[in-house]
């Protein structure tokens, strides 16, 4: 055979290769060369987007741009529609929230996604306590300086404490809602338009507590303008080791804001290692520990595994608070 023969069918082999691994190689793996969405499914400025955006820049050097996508509405149910839609090639990722994945499923008559399967999990993120307030004056004037005295004022004045909150079935609602049932007592509920105008009627002294996220109230906290009776979580915040968790008199009390990273369902399991992997270092990072704890936010760093139990657990647990709350939206 002539060498000009035997080169051109070498050549020839060779193109047929090249032709059978691009058809074999999923579209998955070109994803390394393109930019990531990150979809926020809350607006701009936010504790989420400024958490989102600084991971973003942190693993930029192993995932390539991290773009962040803010979509904000319908209490966060138009943005995680849009991650549960999109093409499973770790292309588009999202935040998985407390409301997106476990509230709202039960708050809402219709939703547009299934939370427990219309998602990959990629790891947690963070996660924040909240706290009991109160106007601090209000406080000093009933003479509550615990939530034990709080208890007892509320056991003994039926009805005449109200507590405020972002909205019906927002998580300050549902925290009060299971502050009311663990403790037996009943206390107003006065839903405002978000958590700003909630905060705002407490410090003006308009209704008596709430029940907010950690990092909005530790200003008026430290000001002197707010009381904290106690956080939220089952043990204290290294943030303000002060302030004794619920679980000291309510035992088993524990309800706090969450969020992490999810794709859409169907993504091949090497992305979502390798989403999981980049993520979870820089969750790991001191540098990222420092920039959180300024938010009064504890990184939680997790495998795919470890966020998919967690979730259905937050899921199944909201089903009962939600119903027992009476909220709904149509």
């Amino acid at each position: 055979m002539k060498p000009f023969t035997l080169r051109r069918k070498f050549d020839r082999l060779n193109a047929l290769l090249a032709l059978a691994l691009c058809t074999l190689v999923s579209p998955s793996a070109w994803a390394q060369n393109k930019p990531i969405r990150l979809i926020v499914p809350y607006a701009a400025g936010g504790p989420i987007d400024v958490t989102a955006r600084a991971l973003a820049e942190r693993v930029k050097d192993t995932l390539g741009p991290v773009i962040i996508d803010n979509k904000p509405g319908a209490g966060g149910n138009l943005g995680a529609d849009l991650v549960a839609k999109a093409a499973p090639d770790g292309l588009t990722i999202g935040i998985a929230a407390t409301a997106t994945h476990a509230i709202n499923p039960w708050l809402f008559a219709k939703m547009p996604y299934d939370a427990a399967r219309d998602f990959a999990p990629i790891t947690q993120m963070l996660r924040v306590p909240n706290v009991l307030v109160m106007n601090a004056d209000t406080a000093q004037r009933l003479n509550i300086q615990t939530l034990a005295d709080l208890v007892r004022y509320a056991k003994a004045h039926p009805g005449q404490l109200n507590f405020a909150s972002g909205g019906n079935g927002s998580a300050g609602h549902l925290a009060g809602e299971m502050f009311k049932r663990a403790a037996g007592i009943f206390a107003v509920h006065i839903p405002y338009n978000g958590g700003n105008p909630a905060q705002l009627a407490l410090l003006s002294a308009q209704v008596d507590f709430n029940f907010d996220n950690l990092a909005t109230a530790a200003p008026n906290i430290k000001s002197g303008k707010l009381k904290a009776l106690a956080v939220t979580t089952s043990q204290r915040s290294s943030a303000l080791p002060d302030i004794p968790a619920m679980s000291e008199t309510l035992k088993g009390f524990e309800i706090d804001t969450w969020w992490g990273l999810v794709a859409p369902a169907g993504t091949p399991r090497e992305v979502v290692e390798r989403l999981n992997k980049a993520f979870t270092m820089a969750l790991q990072a001191p540098e990222t520990r420092t920039r959180f704890g300024a938010l009064m936010a504890e990184p939680v760093a997790t495998t795919p595994e470890q966020f998919a139990d967690f979730m259905k657990k937050e899921l199944n647990r909201y089903e009962a608070v939600v119903k027992a709350s009476g909220a709904k939206v149509d």
